[in-house]
């Protein structure tokens, strides 16, 4: 059977959470749920590291704004790690080259981060807090759920996450507007605190 399948799901699935994505991962294979997980993945050393990494973001990412900053500082990694996952994945089964799931995986987890950050600054126009936290339980929930799904119906969790990555980027282009407040926002704080930095220094 093609991992391909397995791949997209992760790469989708990393874009929003990496972090999880690894425990998770690491967890079905280290407890033989899954005999598609590779070893890399289980090490003790891999697992620790990436649920000391998942609190953090568990807790960064429900805070207005500090999540945006979250999501900036992970534009890269989280790419990157659904490149790494689809690879190993790709490398246990055989049945896809390890380039090309690294593409599609990364690919992937690039569009789904897209509509995480851009979902997520939208989200942050908004006065109350309360929606950020919502937000982020539906995402790691979601993420574990479909993540579970794949491990014993890869082409199906596929199909899901294709249509939440479709409908992700159509909602995107209906939240425009939102971001380009949140970015005029973000801009004119960064422009007051320069001001103040200014104001506060003593005359030279």
């Amino acid at each position: 059977m093609s991992v391909l399948p397995l791949v997209f799901t992760s790469g989708w699935a990393s874009g929003i959470n990496a972090y999880a994505v690894v425990l998770l991962l690491g967890i079905f294979g280290a407890t033989g749920l899954s005999d598609d997980v590779p070893e890399s993945l289980q090490r003790p050393e891999i697992l620790i590291t990436a649920g000391v990494l998942f609190l953090c973001e568990a807790v960064a990412d429900k805070i207005p704004y500090v999540d945006s900053v979250w999501d900036s500082v992970h534009t890269v990694i989280r790419p990157a790690a659904g490149a790494w996952v689809g690879a190993l994945l790709a490398g246990q089964s055989g049945s896809l080259s390890d380039l090309a799931a690294g593409a599609i995986g990364g690919s992937t987890a690039l569009a789904s981060h897209t509509v995480k950050a851009g979902t997520r600054m939208a989200i942050n126009t908004s006065p109350e807090p309360f929606s950020n936290f919502v937000m982020s339980t539906a995402e790691d929930l979601g993420v574990a759920g479909i993540l579970t799904f794949a491990m014993f119906h890869p082409e199906a969790a596929a199909i899901i996450a294709g249509v939440l990555l479709l409908a992700g980027l159509l909602a995107l282009f209906f939240l425009i507007s939102r971001i380009r407040r949140f970015l005029r926002r973000r801009a004119q704080r960064r422009e007051e605190k320069r001001l103040a930095a200014r104001v506060g220094q003593p005359p030279g």
